[in-house]
């Protein structure tokens, strides 16, 4: 997988420290909305611009052959050569909160080696929550290993996270408490920890997704679609929206839940 130039570890350790820093520069706009808008876009788009320019300049600084994912990704041969990496980097997960100053955001990262995933982060900078994970190896919550709950049968202490309209779209018989807490990076990594049996999300992207999906899978869960179906995230690096609601969730519960969900036509 990675070149000796370039071991996993060194580029793990170049990963923690720019999402951190980029973390640092994020807080700079955190909580700066203006009072009398709902959604301030001017500060969102700021941000991100200034975020995504910032992760730029650190990776051409530190590996200047590396790729940088622009929304979308056509050239898929084969490599040997430093372009072969190519990181996702999505600056704000969690924008409504990022701009009201609710502490429930992030970025995230990712890195492909010739179009396969090797490393997933994402790092919260307002509670300095990093979780992250290599593919094929364990999950961590900072320096804590994590996995999805063991819990065999849904009960009324089990979580389901969702999204702002999932009542509109879903009738619900989950015994267990529903929250919407505004950011579905970090509900996938709350998913991943165990602290939540299964989340709900829909209106994505490839970017949003990828170094989730290393993490939850790390940790022993999986995304599918709504009907326990595979969903294949790399069918989306064209840039196209994830238009179908998915389910993140450990695969021994996965159709407990969708009995509790039924879809409003």
């Amino acid at each position: 997988m990675a070149s000796k130039s370039h071991g996993i570890e060194d580029l793990t350790q170049f990963a923690a420290e720019v999402i951190r820093r980029s973390g640092e520069e994020a807080l700079s706009y955190y909580g700066k909305g203006k009072p009398n808008l709902k959604f301030d876009d001017e500060l969102v788009t700021e941000a991100e611009l200034h975020l995504t320019e910032f992760y730029q300049d650190q990776l051409h600084a530190q590996f200047p052959e590396h790729q940088m994912f622009e929304g979308k990704q056509e050239n898929k041969g084969y490599t040997h050569e430093g372009k072969r990496y190519l990181w996702i980097y999505d600056a704000l997960d969690g924008v409504a909160n990022f701009q009201a100053g609710i502490p429930i955001w992030g970025s995230s990262l990712a890195l492909l080696e010739n179009f396969w995933p090797i490393l997933g982060m994402f790092y919260m900078p307002a509670t300095g929550d990093l979780f992250q994970a290599q593919a094929g190896r364990k999950a961590f919550w900072g320096k804590k290993e994590i996995s999805v709950s063991e819990q065999e049968n849904i009960n009324d202490e089990s979580l389901l996270l969702t999204y702002s309209r999932f009542h509109h779209h879903y009738h619900s018989t989950f015994p267990g408490k529903i929250r919407d807490l505004g950011c579905t990076t970090a509900h996938i990594c709350y998913v991943a920890t165990g602290r939540a049996e299964a989340a709900v999300i829909t209106n994505e992207s490839y970017r949003g997704l990828v170094a989730a999906r290393v993490i939850i899978e790390a940790a022993g869960g999986k995304i599918y679609k709504m009907d326990g179906g595979e969903f294949f995230l790399d069918e989306y690096m064209d840039g196209q929206r994830i238009d179908d609601h998915l389910m993140v969730v450990a695969p021994d519960t996965c159709s407990q839940v969708r009995n509790y969900l039924q879809e409003i036509s």
